[in-house]
Formats: C-alpha cells, structure tokens, sequence
C-alpha cells in the first residue's frame, strides 16, 4: 500500500468515528428532548421544589407556633363564616333556626310578570282583562 491509500484509509476510518459519534449525540439530544422525559424531570422538578416548601413551612411553624395559629384560625373563620354567622343570628334572635343570610347578587333580577297576563292564564281565556 502506497502513503496515499493509507491516508484515504485513516480518512475513511476517521469519518467513520466521527458518524457515530455524530449518530450518538442525536440519540442522546434525541432523548433528552423527548416529551416522557421532559415531563418526568419537570415532575421529579416539581416534588422537589414542595419538598423544600413543606420543610421551610414547618421550619417556619417551629418558630412561631403562635403566629401559625393565628394564621390558622384567620383561615378557618374566612371558610367558616356563613355557619358562624347563621349561629349567631340564632343565638341573638332566641329561635330554634338560624335566620337565613341574606342572598348575595349575583345575577340580575328578572322582570316580574304583569298581572294581566298571570290572570289571565289562571282563567285560561286569550282575551285581556280590562
């Protein structure tokens, strides 16, 4: 074999490493960008971030029971607040049931009906009543 062939061969040998490293690399990207994979590290991400919260909300409850508490009792009146309410209007009216809050707007009244027309399908007659 002459100097030139054996220069085309380590060339050839050359390009052949370099494909498969090249084919490698794009498994590997390949893999890395996959959506299973994506979703399992934004997962693994996500529970370890809660992990470190719940550790620093219960560091936090160490050192101040009593604020906790009070945060805690804010929160459980807020929810509880239309029991509360109806409990005490019972206790304050002296009645066996609790008056009934007052309903909250939340969509706008209907027009009521006219009496004409109400009395008149109560009859069931098409004329009007005058």
């Amino acid at each position: 074999m002459t100097k030139a062939d054996s220069a085309i061969v380590e060339a050839r040998a050359n390009v052949e490493r370099t494909r498969a490293r090249l084919i490698d690399t794009a498994r590997e990207l390949q893999e890395r960008i996959s959506p299973r994979t994506l979703a399992r590290d934004a997962w693994d991400s996500a529970k370890e971030r809660g992990a470190g919260l719940a550790e620093d909300a219960v560091d936090a409850v160490r050192k101040r029971p009593m604020v906790a508490g009070g945060v805690i009792a804010a929160l459980a009146l807020f929810l509880g607040r239309d029991p509360i309410l109806d409990y005490a209007s019972k206790l304050m009216n002296g009645k066996d049931e609790p008056a009934k809050p007052a309903k909250r707007a939340t969509r706008a009244a209907k027009p009521k009906k006219s009496s004409k027309s109400s009395a008149t399908a109560r009859i069931g007659k098409t004329e009007s009543v005058e």
